[in-house]
């Protein structure tokens, strides 16, 4: 027993640091950005998720999301908490990518989780995209990916990519806040960006940046919460 678990231990730190220097790698050689397209789309997927789930969980209504090539999107949604809908989508992808990263590091059934996101993403995708959109495919893309993870990839394999997809969607959401706290003001009109509309329509007290620049904080914490809880005070159930 201790000595599977040591091992799982051992595997997901090494894991870990390696899809970390994969990160660093694909932001920092221009000819391999490219890559990180896929991976672009895909976060804002779960942005635009994270408002419309906030929405729903505040009594309002998803009706579906939209993206754009450029890596932009919008959520359609009605009624719900607008406090709660706002701040949902830097917010949730930065949650999505910490709950991803300490699951994947703790939890030594990688290729369980592979499945389960999986199907989680097809159910959103189904539900809240239309056929033949941009979005849609993003989705289904992802989905069959994670699939074919659980199916054909062995454990090794599973957690590094789980920690590549984690560490991609947690950081670009923290890095979107902070570009977004430099323009946030910018010329930026309620409509532009979350953040000036949450200005605007929810909290005046703080300009577009201000609020930026909390989700930030807010963001760091999520995932050094994530990391530290992951490695630093972890107890794996076999």
């Amino acid at each position: 027993m201790f000595t599977h678990l040591t091992f799982f231990r051992q595997r997901a730190l090494i894991m870990a640091l390696l899809a970390a220097a994969i990160v660093f790698i694909l932001w920092n050689i221009p000819l391999l950005s490219g890559v990180l397209y896929p991976f672009r789309l895909f976060v804002t997927f779960v942005h635009e998720s994270g408002h419309g789930i906030a929405a729903l969980i505040s009594g309002g209504e998803f009706g579906q999301m939209v993206l754009s090539s450029d890596g932009s999107g919008h959520a359609l949604t009605s009624g719900g908490i607008r406090a709660l809908i706002l701040p949902a989508g830097y917010l949730g992808a930065a949650l999505f990518g910490a709950v991803l990263f300490y699951l994947t590091n703790t939890v030594p059934f990688p290729r369980t989780i592979a499945i389960v996101l999986g199907g989680l993403v097809g159910i959103v995708t189904l539900l809240y995209t239309q056929p033949l959109t941009l979005a849609f495919f993003v989705g289904l893309g992802m989905a069959l990916a994670l699939v074919a993870l659980w199916r054909f990839a062995d454990r090794g394999i599973t957690m590094l990519a789980l920690n590549v997809l984690a560490i991609i969607t947690g950081l670009n959401a923290l890095f979107d806040l902070i570009t977004l706290t430099r323009i946030a003001d910018l010329g930026g009109g309620i409509g532009r960006n979350d953040a000036a509309a949450f200005s605007a329509q929810v909290a005046p007290v703080l300009p577009a940046s201000g609020w930026a620049l909390v989700w930030a904080a807010l963001s760091v914490v999520i995932l050094a919460g994530a990391i530290y809880l992951a490695f630093l005070r972890r107890r794996v159930r076999p």
